[in-house]
């Protein structure tokens, strides 16, 4: 019987893609079954704007075992606990989409029918009293959730802030150590199998010919080998997600940098606010047809929260994603993949969710089509559920009259998103699939906080009389308060994790 397992893959492109598949690739192959190999050249800029995270991204912090302080000292990186929108209603709007859970450890989904059913009786708390996330990121206080399922703290959750270039490095580095080679070069010949169409070498500007079993394309918005080569096709979402450029610029630190991600709310866009330990990160994401791009970097630079350290970097995309991210023998991982707007902070999410499946469903030489086919489908049905997610944020906003928010208030939603509000607003529940990302406390955020307002509740609560729900909900209330009142600065922790470098 021939020898069919792969002994040869060949990652294209660095960056945080390239040098997150090439960790994952190394830790998992122990010992050594195949070669890794990656090209990338220092003269091909990177995006470089996925500075904040959500909290999926500690599994693959785990997959390949990092130090949480020597992450954070190699990253400059800092706590999230979630994201503030500002603006997004108009005025001086604003609502806090936190990691965890709301309610008590015990709680679950009910809680939203408990504070439900209280809200429609006229009890005057909101639901962001009943997020230990959101009271702790308000007060710029900070704390990871507890082990002990019946603490209050259990309910927390988070991820991080960090700069995208030194998380690249900090794997680059790990990487290598584990075997994986690197070479420095671009591309100029990509020669296939006349009779199969796989990938079979890459030949870079040096003459240097790499050869390979597996191709993961990491090119970045290029997209080399999964569309220049493999005609993969894409699948245009603009309609729904109307942004298609976004200028990035850092500023100075602030003092006390903040545990949470803001964006805000423009006539034309949105920006984004990531506090670092050494500086803040910054962007506008607008529509071309609405703003010009002097205009956006004009509103750009003057709401930044400090000295700028360099120009605006301006970046071009269209919304989307390829029909197929694995042709063949080729794997699209990243921004080759498509591409959604870092709203919610999803890029390193859909990275990562992309090397999960690969891992999961990593082929022999023949890449069977069945074995692309599954990959296809799974991350396919991640990245619409992404964007349903997104499109709810653009759809659902008010008290905003601006040209491009007109639009969006206008257009016609995802019928999976459509559906979703249909059950909240009608039953106040949140149907989702088993595998979707963001969770029942996600959607019941946003949700909130874009206007959506549910009109019944679970009927099993009438069980319980109306006065024992209420005295529930105000004990609660002041149990959480008190819970957040104990948590040091997010300053404090991230100092005592760290600890001496």
């Amino acid at each position: 019987m021939s020898d069919r397992r792969i002994r040869k893959v060949v990652i294209l492109g660095g960056g945080t893609a390239g040098w997150m598949t090439a960790a994952a690739l190394a830790k998992v192959n122990t010992p050594p079954q195949f070669e890794v190999t990656l090209i990338e050249s220092d003269e091909i800029g990177i995006i470089g704007v996925g500075e904040a995270t959500i909290p999926t991204i500690h599994w693959f912090n785990r997959l390949v075992e990092l130090d949480e302080a020597q992450f954070l000292r190699e990253t400059k990186a800092t706590f999230k606990l979630g994201i503030e929108f500002a603006g997004w209603n108009g005025g001086n709007s604003r609502y806090f989409h936190p990691f965890g859970r709301y309610g008590g450890p015990a709680d679950a989904q009910m809680f939203f029918h408990r504070w439900i059913r209280a809200t429609l009786g006229g009890f005057p708390h909101g639901h962001q009293d009943y997020s230990l996330a959101t009271l702790a990121a308000m007060a710029n206080k900070f704390g990871p959730p507890a082990p002990d399922p019946n603490s209050l703290f259990s309910t927390l959750g988070y991820a991080y802030h960090f700069d995208a270039g030194l998380y690249a490095a900090h794997l680059r580095r790990r990487s290598e150590v584990l075997g994986v080679k690197r070479i420095e070069g671009k591309v100029e010949r990509i020669e296939q199998d006349p009779e199969t169409g796989f990938v079979t070498r890459l030949t870079t500007h040096r003459g240097e010919v790499v050869e390979g079993d597996l191709f993961i394309d990491c090119s970045g918005l290029r997209a080399l080998l999964i569309e220049g080569v493999m005609n993969s096709g894409f699948e245009d979402w603009s309609h729904w997600l109307p942004c298609d450029r976004a200028l990035a610029v850092p500023c100075e630190r602030v003092p006390d940098p903040v545990p949470y991600t803001r964006a805000t709310a423009h006539a034309f866009g949105w920006q984004w606010r990531i506090p670092l330990q050494h500086r803040t990160g910054n962007g506008i994401v607008y529509s071309s047809r609405f703003a010009g791009d002097d205009e956006a970097a004009s509103t750009l630079m003057a709401n930044l929260d400090g000295k700028a350290l360099a120009d605006p970097r301006l970046i071009r995309f269209q919304t989307g994603r390829r029909r197929r991210s694995w042709v063949k023998n080729v794997v699209a991982i990243g921004l080759s993949s498509g591409f959604l707007e870092p709203l919610e902070s999803t890029s390193i999410h859909l990275i990562q969710s992309g090397i999960a499946k690969l891992l999961s469903l990593f082929p022999t030489r023949d890449c069977p089509e069945e074995t692309a086919g599954q990959f296809n489908q799974v991350y396919g049905a991640d990245v619409e559920s992404v964007r349903d997610f997104l499109v709810l944020h653009y759809s659902r906003t008010q008290g905003r009259d601006e040209p491009l928010w007109r639009h969006c208030q206008a257009m016609a939603v995802p019928e999976g998103l459509s559906l979703k509000e249909r059950h909240f607003t009608r039953t106040g529940r949140i149907v989702l699939s088993t595998d979707e990302l963001f969770r029942e406390a996600s959607w019941f955020a946003v949700m909130m906080g874009q206007g959506l307002r549910a009109t019944d509740y679970n009927p099993l609560l009438d069980t319980m009389p109306a006065d024992e729900n209420l005295a529930y909900l105000l004990r609660l209330r002041e149990q959480m308060a008190k819970a957040a009142a104990t948590l040091p600065s997010h300053e404090e922790y991230l100092r005592r994790v760290m600890g001496p470098a």
